[in-house]
C-alpha cells in the first residue's frame, strides 16, 4: 500500500530565506553575518481600532517590519490586504533589503501591512484606518529612518493621509512617504515607475535574445497599477500583448490587444472582463497560456509546484512580489524557463521613490524627462550587471540578483562593525 503526502507548505519568509541562505553559501558569507540577515531588526505590531461608518468598532492587525538598515534608512511599501499577516510582511521586508541593494540605492528594507479588505471599506473608513495606523507606527518612521510607500491596496491618497497624520504630530515632513500626489511633493513618473521598469527589463531581454518586440507575445496577470502600466509601455515598445486579467476575469486575443481601447473600456467597466475583440480567459488559464513572456503582476505565489509544469511561456517576468514559489521555480528551471526575478523586474518603483525622496530633501523637483531618463539608466545598468554576473558564474538570474544584493548588504554590515 502506497501513501501520498501533501506538499509541505513553505511560508513566504521561508521561501525568501532559501534564496538568501543559498546566496550566502555560494559567497561563503561569514556565519555571524548570515545570522543577522535571518531575522528582522525591528518588528512593530499594532492593534488598529477603527470606527466604521455603521458606528461599530473594528480592530485591525497592523505591522511595520524593518528587516535590515545597514545600507541606510528603511524603505518599503504599506499593504492593505486580508492576507497581509506578519509572515508575509516580514518576507516582503526581507525582499526590499536585497532589492534596494541590487539597485544600489542607499536604503535598507522594510514593509508595512494591515490585515483588511480595502475593497469593502469606504473612503472615510480607509482614511481613519490609515491615520490610526500611522499614529501607531509613527515613532519608528522618519525621513532619515523609515520611509513608507504605496503597495497592494494602497495608493497616492493613502500616502497623502499618512503624510498628514505624521505631520500633525511631528511637523510638516513631505519626505516621510513616497508615492504621494505630485501636488504634495510627489515625483513626476512615480505612478508609472514600476510598470515602466518591468517593460524596460522585457525590452533589454528581447535585445539580448536578438528578438524583435513585435515577435514576442506577452500575457500579463493583473491590471492594477503595475500590470496596466506594464501593458501600456510594453505595447508602446512594440510587444504584442495577447492577454491580460484582473480579479474579475481576463481576456485573450492571439492577434494582440489594443491597450488604448482597453484602458477606455476599463475606465467605464472597472474591469478588463468583457472587452472585445477578445475571448474570456480565467486567471488560472492565463498562467498556462501559450506565450513568450508571462508577467505575473498581481499577488504572490501564483506559480507553484501545482501548475508550474503547465506554464508554456519561455520567460517569466516577476512584476509582482514573490509570484513564483521555490518549488515552482525549480520546475520552471527544469523546463529551461528563464525567470527575471522580482527584485530586479519590479524595482522601478523603489528607484523612483528614491528620486522622490531625494527631491523632497533638496526641495527641488525634477521634470518628468529627467525622472524617466534616470530610471532608464539605472534599470539598464542593473539588468546588464545581473545578466553578466549570471553568465560569469553559471547561475540563474535570481541567484545572481541575490548574490549581488547580499554582497553589498554583508559588506555594509562588516564596515559598520555590526559583527
Amino acid at each position: 500500500m502506497t501513501t501520498t503526502s501533501e506538499p509541505r507548505h513553505v511560508s513566504p519568509t521561508e521561501s525568501v530565506l532559501q534564496s538568501v541562505i543559498a546566496a550566502a553559501d555560494r559567497l561563503r558569507t561569514p556565519p555571524e553575518v548570515v545570522d543577522l540577515l535571518r531575522t528582522s531588526w525591528r518588528e512593530v505590531r499594532a492593534q488598529v481600532p477603527v470606527r466604521m461608518d455603521d458606528r461599530t468598532l473594528r480592530i485591525f492587525e497592523g505591522y511595520r517590519v524593518q528587516h535590515n538598515g545597514a545600507r541606510g534608512p528603511y524603505k518599503g511599501g504599506v499593504r492593505f490586504h486580508p492576507k497581509a499577516d506578519l509572515d508575509e510582511v516580514r518576507a516582503l521586508a526581507m525582499l526590499m533589503t536585497y532589492k534596494c541593494a541590487l539597485m544600489d540605492l542607499p536604503f535598507g528594507g522594510a514593509k508595512g501591512g494591515v490585515m483588511c479588505d480595502p475593497t469593502h471599506m469606504s473612503e472615510t473608513e480607509l482614511n481613519r484606518l490609515t491615520r490610526t495606523y500611522t499614529q501607531h507606527i509613527g515613532m519608528v518612521l522618519g525621513v532619515n529612518r523609515d520611509i513608507p510607500a504605496p503597495d497592494m491596496g494602497t495608493n497616492q491618497q493613502t500616502m497623502a493621509w499618512m503624510m498628514d497624520a505624521y505631520g500633525a504630530r511631528y511637523g510638516y515632513t513631505p519626505g516621510i512617504v513616497t508615492g504621494k500626489p505630485v501636488e504634495l511633493g510627489g515625483s513626476y513618473g512615480r505612478d508609472q515607475a514600476t510598470g515602466r521598469g518591468v517593460a524596460i527589463c522585457m525590452r533589454e531581454l528581447a535585445r539580448m535574445e536578438r528578438v524583435a518586440p513585435q515577435d514576442i507575445r506577452v500575457a500579463i496577470q493583473g491590471y492594477g497599477n503595475v500590470g496596466s502600466w506594464t501593458a501600456r509601455i510594453a505595447s508602446e515598445m512594440g510587444f504584442r500583448v495577447i492577454a491580460v486579467s484582473d480579479v474579475k476575469g481576463g481576456i485573450w486575443n492571439p492577434d494582440g490587444i489594443d491597450i488604448g481601447a482597453l484602458d477606455r473600456w476599463f475606465a467605464v467597466a472597472g474591469s478588463v472582463a468583457g472587452f472585445e475583440p477578445a475571448e474570456p480567459i480565467t486567471n488560472e488559464a492565463l498562467l498556462e497560456l501559450d506565450c513568450d513572456y508571462l508577467v505575473p503582476a498581481a499577488i504572490g505565489e501564483v506559480i507553484t509546484e501545482e501548475n508550474a509544469a503547465r506554464v508554456r511561456a519561455r520567460v517569466v517576468v516577476e512584476a509582482a512580489n514573490h509570484p513564483v514559489t521555490p518549488a515552482g521555480d525549480a520546475i520552471l528551471r527544469s523546463k529551461k524557463v528563464l525567470v527575471l526575478p522580482d527584485i530586479l523586474a519590479n524595482a522601478g518603483g523603489v528607484t523612483v521613490s528614491y528620486f522622490e525622496w531625494t527631491q523632497n530633501i533638496q526641495q527641488f523637483r525634477w521634470p518628468l524627462e529627467r525622472v524617466l531618463d534616470e530610471l532608464e539608466k539605472r534599470m539598464v545598468a542593473t539588468f546588464d550587471e545581473l545578466m553578466t554576473r549570471a553568465a560569469r558564474d553559471g547561475t540563474q538570474p535570481r541567484e545572481a540578483a541575490f548574490d549581488i544584493g547580499l554582497e553589498r548588504v554583508a559588506r555594509a554590515i562588516q564596515l559598520r562593525g555590526f559583527v
